[in-house]
């Protein structure tokens, strides 16, 4: 988010080793230049009020907030490794609740826009329950108050495709306050500095080899070694961005927490017998190799798993504090050092991590990469900025132009006479449709629910409700999805316009049209509050 351009007034943790790290880091003036965190805050939000918090900076006037409620009891990946002991502790791990916490900062500060991050594990926990029930929540904020709530939407995320080079796959959910019209980028572009082909030898080849239970906290980089083994190769042109521009190896005074764990000699030899990109089950099953741990198939089926250079690198995750055996080096008989770790997440190599090697696994394993996290502040630059100054309209910049060349309904009756006849349309009808037809209806729903985001037309959840009367209008068209907020009788609807604008029948501009969403909103603005401009977040909080 600092590198997108944001002024970050406060960053809260409750991981002492975290906020020990960002201090550390970011609370001086980087080698970059990058402007310092205000203030660093180890607490706990179920203990800190956001009237608390905002007393603490002087000021509740943000307009980002950025966070990621702890994602522990909503990850699939602690029940693969068997941190989590029984189907009822997953049930019941109270840390689920924990974004409520997050959302009462977001009622009180009021910010333009939130970013909730997290596992993929929280589309499917309870049933997918805890996925609808923090997109309501977040749509619904503050509207008993008078408060404008939000317009809000899922979206996945791939590090790989954001230069990261991992196989990282993490759930966002967005927030946009609803009095502002246009509709946030359902796609990040790549930070400027990302190399979109960097796989995982390119981040970490050229750091001196070690053997287990070796290196050092600090050792002076070998430039000679660097070009000698690592550069001028057949992947220069790759490797070069990623350690230039990522890894920022100019800036660093030397390498840092590149120290290899130590490992049995029993697993020693059996790390041996994998290949590149080979796992135990796989070797186990296509090429009968014996290890001498005792293997199970039906547990720990990747205990042993050798990463490929050419490849993206598995997820780094927190539990690379506890053992690195999925982690294997490539080349080398040995865990990834929390240094190689850092540089697949896309830390810098001058931030330095805890010379402890379980606080360093912990805090790199349960950060975002500083790449997304650039992407994610670019992508709300873009949308905060004025449309004039976004250029052409993409689908990775919907903040759209305001003027279409589209026909626009002028009343709430007008707009409720084009839509009302898709209510009653089955999907063969609605495919029969003339694209000038369905565009005059598409652009009717926008109209009337400008509080509603195209993405969410596909995914609804099974949960519908009675929303609180907002206009006979909009009343006549029944009950809505309580995940996505979308109007029940429209559903095949929603599919049939992602299907034409999958096929490319119409335009990104005509598919979000902001001209639709704005002039619904300008009819019911003298009713709505306005309310203030804010933000903070948990973790990672920015203010322009």
């Amino acid at each position: 988010m600092l590198r997108a351009g944001f002024d970050c007034k406060a960053a809260v943790d409750f991981n002492s080793q975290a906020i020990a790290t960002l201090r550390a880091n970011l609370q001086a003036k980087s080698p970059t230049g990058l402007p310092p965190v205000g203030f660093a805050l180890e607490a706990d939000l179920t203990d800190l009020p956001p009237e608390t918090l905002a007393a603490i900076i002087g000021t509740n006037q943000v307009d980002v907030i950025v966070g990621g409620p702890p994602c522990q009891g909503f990850s699939t990946a602690r029940q693969r490794d068997g941190s989590n002991h029984g189907t009822e502790r997953l049930k019941e791990d109270p840390r689920r609740h924990l974004f409520r916490n997050f959302l009462d900062c977001v009622e009180f500060f009021q910010p333009k826009v939130f970013i909730i991050e997290n596992v993929l594990g929280l589309r499917s926990a309870a049933g997918g329950r805890y996925f609808t029930a923090v997109q309501y929540e977040a749509r619904t904020l503050g509207q008993s108050k008078g408060l404008p709530g939000y317009r809000v939407h899922p979206q996945i995320e791939r590090g790989v495709e954001l230069g990261v080079p991992q196989k990282r796959r993490r759930q966002l959910i967005v927030g946009v306050r609803a009095d502002l019209a246009g509709y946030f980028p359902a796609e990040l572009t790549p930070a400027p500095r990302a190399s979109l082909e960097t796989m995982l030898g390119d981040a970490i080849l050229d750091l001196p080899a070690l053997a287990a239970g070796e290196g050092e906290n600090q050792v002076p980089y070998d430039e000679k070694r660097r070009e000698k083994n690592f550069l001028g190769g057949t992947r220069d042109h790759l490797r070069k961005p990623y350690l230039q521009g990522v890894a920022e190896v100019g800036q660093a005074a030397a390498i840092f927490n590149h120290v290899a764990r130590p490992h049995s000699a029993r697993d020693l030899r059996d790390f041996a017998k994998l290949r590149e990109g080979e796992n135990a089950a796989v070797a186990f099953r296509e090429r009968g190799v014996k290890f001498e741990f005792p293997y199970s198939r039906a547990s720990f089926k990747d205990r042993y798993t050798r990463q490929h250079r050419n490849q993206p690198c598995s997820t780094i995750v927190a539990h690379l504090s506890k053992d690195g055996l999925m982690f294997i080096h490539p080349v080398q008989n040995r865990s990834l050092t929390p240094r190689e770790a850092a540089r697949v997440q896309s830390f810098p190599d001058w931030f330095v991590f805890s010379e402890a090697r379980t606080h360093s696994f912990r805090v790199i394993g349960n950060a975002v990469p500083p790449l997304i996290g650039e992407a994610v502040g670019d992508a709300i630059l873009r949308f905060l900025r004025p449309p004039a100054q976004n250029g052409d309209y993409s689908r990775s910049a919907q903040h759209a132009k305001t003027t279409a060349a589209f026909p626009l309904p002028r009343s709430h009756s007008e707009a409720v006479e084009w839509l009302d006849p898709l209510t009653k349309a089955d999907r063969k009808m609605l495919r029969a449709m003339q694209t000038a037809d369905f565009l005059k209806g598409w652009h009717a729903l926008l109209w009337l629910f400008p509080d509603l985001h195209p993405e969410n037309a596909l995914e609804h959840g099974e949960e519908k409700h009675n929303e609180p009367a907002c206009g006979e209008a909009v009343d006549r068209f029944g009950r809505r999805y309580t995940r996505s907020g979308w109007p029940v009788m429209l559903e095949a609807f929603g599919v049939e316009a992602w299907r034409r604008f999958s096929a490319d029948e119409f335009s990104d501009e005509a598919f979000y049209c902001v001209a639709a969403q704005r002039a619904g909103m300008a009819t019911r603005i003298h009713s709505m509050p306005v309310a203030r401009s804010s933000s903070l977040a948990p973790n990672q909080v920015g203010t322009r």
